[in-house]
């Protein structure tokens, strides 16, 4: 293996590191996977189409992208100060939001797509 490709096999290494790290300490990482799990059960459970799955992934990959965001701004911000600073406070708070944000669009696309599949299925209407 030659440089370059030792270098970027070390840099998946850190990522992956970092993915580990965040789910094994952050609560809502958890909340997320077995929300995510949830959901592809019952995306499998349905049988949605192509651009279902198109959405719904898309939903569950912002979720976790935001929530790492979130968790490395938290982590810098800390890293600088323990003591309550309105900026700090500030950020944090506005990449929770972001956060939030991503999330209730994922509950809002699995709305969507899931509720009138289910609805069909268990024949409600």
């Amino acid at each position: 293996m030659n440089k370059k490709s030792a270098r970027l096999m070390e840099s998946f290494r850190w990522a992956v590191y970092g993915l580990a790290d965040a789910w094994q300490k952050e609560r809502n990482m958890k909340i997320h996977s077995v929300a995510t799990f949830l959901v592809l059960a019952a995306g499998l459970w349905l049988r949605l189409e192509r651009v279902e799955w198109l959405f719904i992934l898309s939903a569950v990959f912002l979720v976790f992208t935001m929530e790492m965001l979130n968790t490395s701004l938290e982590r810098v911000v800390d890293l600088f100060t323990r003591e309550y600073h309105p900026l700090a406070g500030a950020a944090k708070n506005a990449a929770a939001g972001a956060a939030l944000l991503a999330s209730l669009y994922a509950l809002l696309v699995a709305g969507f797509i899931l509720l009138p599949r289910l609805a069909e299925r268990i024949n409600i209407f």
